[in-house]
């Protein structure tokens, strides 16, 4: 098949192979997701077990005791916590980064192919949520339903979607110009189906770069939640609670800080890394 035949996609596929940093961090984060998975079942103690054995409850790494990243201050493995703590807040990037990609997508799509009055006043309701202090409002569900993993989805998605909705509202308003969408409206399409087939399929390549740089964005805001006290609660946790919990105890056990801290900045440089490759491959202007 000659390089022309490949398509928009195949060629974004060809350049992004091409891109050696953003190949090695998918790779690097695909070993971090494994060992989410399956390291914490390596070791013999429960996220939740005090070691009543070692001499001080935090104890530094060592391969004597089973603990190889330390304990924190309450007795805890941390080997076990920091990999657990990277399922959480890995779950809740993807799953509020999903929210956010449907009604941001579903929104800027429909706004920006219907126009006109529509259009107005569906884009000044994402301005009044945009005028609304997210903290605050994350305090406000925080108080009224309590703390919860669910709730920490429904916050950072219910804001989340608003810069989705912005950048596909604008991508759609170009393309409701083109001919292709001429001729389906010609056709007697219905709006939906348009929006569905012609409209959104045309938009993907904006939504997967934008939706990757999205990741760190929800991953950082899980962790300062954390850090302030108002996201994962116990038994679970996340990075950015761990990281919370080894500041605190940075002078007396910088392990606790440490082996959370080396977690997430890979896990935020490799959705960089990946993003901007993403970006540079689905760009036709960005071929070498």
């Amino acid at each position: 098949m000659s390089e022309r035949g490949r398509g928009l996609w195949g060629d974004a596929s060809r350049r992004l192979r091409r891109n050696r940093a953003a190949v090695a961090s998918l790779a690097v984060l695909g070993l971090l997701v494994i060992a989410s998975l399956v390291a914490p079942a390596l070791s013999r103690f429960a996220l939740d077990e005090v070691d009543w054995s070692l001499a001080t409850l935090a104890s530094p790494p060592s391969f004597a005791n089973g603990h190889w990243f330390g304990t924190d201050s309450n007795g805890r493995d941390l080997f076990v916590r920091v990999w657990a703590g990277t399922q959480v807040s890995l779950l809740v990037a993807l799953l509020a980064t999903a929210v956010s990609l449907v009604i941001g997508v579903a929104w800027g799509a429909t706004a920006g192919y219907l126009g006109g009055r529509v259009d107005d006043w569906m884009m000044r309701f994402v301005d009044v949520l945009y005028a609304l202090p997210y903290m605050f409002f994350v305090i406000i569900l925080t108080v009224a339903f309590g703390r919860s993993l669910f709730l920490i989805f429904l916050a950072i998605g219910a804001v989340g979607w608003l810069t989705m909705a912005r950048i596909v509202r604008g991508q759609a308003l170009a393309l409701r110009r083109q001919p292709f969408v001429d001729a389906a409206i010609t056709l007697g399409l219905p709006a939906r189906r348009i929006i569905a087939r012609h409209i959104v399929p045309n938009v993907a390549g904006t939504v997967i770069v934008y939706a990757t740089l999205t990741v760190p964005q929800v991953i950082l805001f899980e962790s300062f939640l954390s850090f302030l006290g108002l996201g994962v609660q116990e038994p679970l946790t996340s990075l950015g609670r761990l990281v919370a919990e080894g500041a605190a105890e940075m002078e007396s056990a910088p392990w606790q800080l440490l082996a959370p801290s080396a977690v997430l900045a890979t896990i935020l440089l490799c959705l960089n890394f990946l993003g901007d490759g993403l970006r540079d491959a689905l760009d036709p202007r960005q071929r070498p």
